[in-house]
């Protein structure tokens, strides 16, 4: 059974820079693709951005285009979202997803495992 950990969130002030991160434990993340999402409060759970497992392809959400980088470093079988230039509208809990398949899906129903999430805050 895969199961994701989310590490790398935290409290940071507009304008700030947070790097979450993304490992699997009882598998690899090497030939799945991920996907972040994240959830604000009272609000429906929302694409951020996703990596193939070859990392050849890169999808985004328009709300953070410019402003977080996915990336993976397969030596270390862990995704990386950096986040830049935070805005207090990203405030949320963010979730790493795996696709066994090796895409990129931005649906949410496309992903057959989830972690539990990481909180970034930011403040204004």
């Amino acid at each position: 059974q895969v199961q994701l950990v989310e590490s790398g969130g935290g409290l940071v002030q507009a304008g700030g820079s947070l790097r979450p991160s993304c490992v699997a434990s009882g598998g690899t993340l090497s030939t799945y693709g991920v996907g972040w999402f994240r959830q604000a409060p009272g609000k429906e759970r929302e694409f951020v951005a996703s990596i193939s497992s070859s990392g050849g392809l890169l999808y985004y959400a328009d709300s953070v285009k410019g402003r977080f980088t996915i990336s993976r470093d397969k030596a270390k079988k862990t995704v990386y979202l950096q986040m830049n230039s935070l805005k207090p509208e990203d405030t949320a809990v963010y979730y790493c997803a795996a696709d066994t398949q090796g895409r990129a899906p931005i649906r949410r129903a496309d992903y057959e495992y989830w972690g539990q999430g990481t909180q970034v805050t930011v403040s204004s």
